[in-house]
């Protein structure tokens, strides 16, 4: 059951046309539903996952690292500083009891993909996806908790079941984008001491060097790991990683790509067992333990915020952060 937007409320919005194109357009306020309620959106991270829709339009308002404030009175949470959770969950599932929201068995829909999103001043979203923030995390990072911060922490988290700091060992990390930096400050939370980063862009990987990684050239295979974190979602590095994780290792897919994937299947692929792993966002659970890894290294994650714009900024940032310019730039509503 939904209700009715607001009688004549107008709120601004971006539209992703496709084609690279964005414009910024008054739009009306979104209907509410049943279960939901309204958040005033104060940041919203860019994310790499959102060229698709620059590239090719997006039928629902776009962005899905969102943070605001809940402006339902009435509710309990009105007036609360909360993240948003993007995967919708019906906390009823077999995969919801045991823990794992980001994966629900019944509802298939994310913030900013499949309904309206945070490139906006008002997005629409349900109860159990409203995290509440700390007061001691500042505005421009609390969108970080969710990708940056929990998309990395959950692989990490996952892998050390399999391959434990004890017996890690070098470990690699293939990207030094947002994710994969956020992977090296995880690694460490979690005892990991002997990192080694790969990436083309000599920014990003000084970077990753001044959060304790070392240096590794990229596509070189001289040397092996147990463990390996993909994180810029290329195929070749997927590729690479294959030869490159030893037996009995695990290789652990972070990054997105959305074209299809073909094992280059040699012989190097044949002759051994390995662990080749797929992890996706975060269960709701590991909120507070996101919290924790934001509060021990704020400062490190301070310098990924490298730009904050307003609403008719979006399109020329977006299109500098597509370029490469920017590492994880924030749109701010107020």
């Amino acid at each position: 059951m939904k209700t009715s937007p607001r009688p004549n409320s107008i709120m601004q919005a971006a539209v992703f046309h496709g084609n690279d194109r964005i414009t910024i357009e008054r739009v009306a306020m979104p209907d509410v539903g049943t279960g939901e309620v309204l958040v005033r959106v104060s940041r919203t991270a860019l994310c790499g996952s959102d060229f698709k829709l620059w590239h090719k339009g997006a039928e629902f308002t776009a962005g899905h690292e969102i943070f605001g404030v809940v402006e339902q009175p009435g509710h309990r949470l009105h007036g609360r500083r909360c993240a948003v959770y993007i995967p919708l969950h019906c906390d009823r599932c077999a995969a919801c009891r045991r823990g794992d929201t980001q994966m629900c068995l019944e509802v298939s829909s994310l913030i900013g993909w499949n309904r309206p999103g945070g490139y906006a001043e008002y997005v629409p979203v349900p109860e159990n996806c409203l995290l509440p923030v700390p007061d001691d995390i500042e505005d421009s990072l609390a969108p970080l908790l969710l990708d940056t911060i929990g998309t990395s922490g959950h692989a990490v988290r996952f892998v050390s079941r399999v391959v434990p700091p004890r017996e890690a060992g070098p470990v690699l990390v293939m990207g030094a984008g947002p994710v994969g930096l956020g992977v090296v400050l995880a690694l460490r939370a979690l005892g990991y001491d002997d990192i080694h980063v790969a990436d083309p862009n000599a920014a990003r990987l000084k970077i990753a060097q001044s959060f304790g990684a070392n240096a590794h050239p990229v596509g070189d295979t001289s040397k092996r790991f147990a463990l390996i974190m993909e994180c810029s979602g290329a195929h070749a590095a997927r590729n690479l990683g294959i030869e490159l994780v030893l037996p009995r290792g695990a290789l652990v897919l972070v990054g997105e790509n959305a074209a299809p994937w073909t094992i280059e299947e040699g012989k190097v692929f044949r002759r051994k067992d390995f662990y080749m792993i797929r992890t996706f966002y975060f269960p709701v659970s590991d909120f507070e333990p996101n919290v924790e890894l934001l509060r021990k290294y704020k400062d490190e994650y301070r310098v990924l915020v490298d730009g904050e714009f307003g609403l008719s900024a979006l399109p020329e940032n977006f299109a500098r952060f597509a370029k490469g310019e920017l590492i994880k730039p924030v749109l701010a509503l107020d």
